[in-house]
């Protein structure tokens, strides 16, 4: 059986959910059906699409579900740009976020782009 937990890409992705969750904690409570449950949404996601695509069979399916998990972490850093826009949060604390995000994205692509090379052999 495969165990996403394992994945070195699953495990640096926990830091930006966990930097989310405390980060939506500070919002305005009438963003609570606004970003503060989109941005929570958007950062699971990541995660479970990408420990849901490694449970999948074919790297195909895999694929897909990885090209899920790099657009919610595009949408979440949309999100966290609006926060700052908004001024709803230090820019220092947005930042950081977006830098892990950015990271994960740039693994995600990289996990892609091995995946697609794979399939071409």
């Amino acid at each position: 059986m495969r165990d996403f937990r394992k994945l070195e890409i699953w495990k640096k992705g926990i830091l930006p959910v966990k930097e989310v969750y405390k980060l939506t904690e500070t919002l305005p409570s009438t963003e609570k059906f606004g970003l503060i449950s989109q941005m929570q949404r958007c950062t699971v996601s990541i995660l479970s699409n990408i420990a849901e695509g490694f449970s999948r069979k074919s790297e195909k399916e895999y694929n897909r579900y990885l090209e899920i998990a790099i657009g919610s972490a595009f949408e979440l850093e949309t999100q966290l740009i609006l926060c700052s826009e908004l001024g709803y949060a230090e820019d220092k604390e947005i930042n950081l976020i977006i830098a892990y995000l950015n990271i994960l994205q740039k693994q995600i692509n990289a996990l892609i782009s091995i995946i697609s090379r794979s399939k071409r052999r």
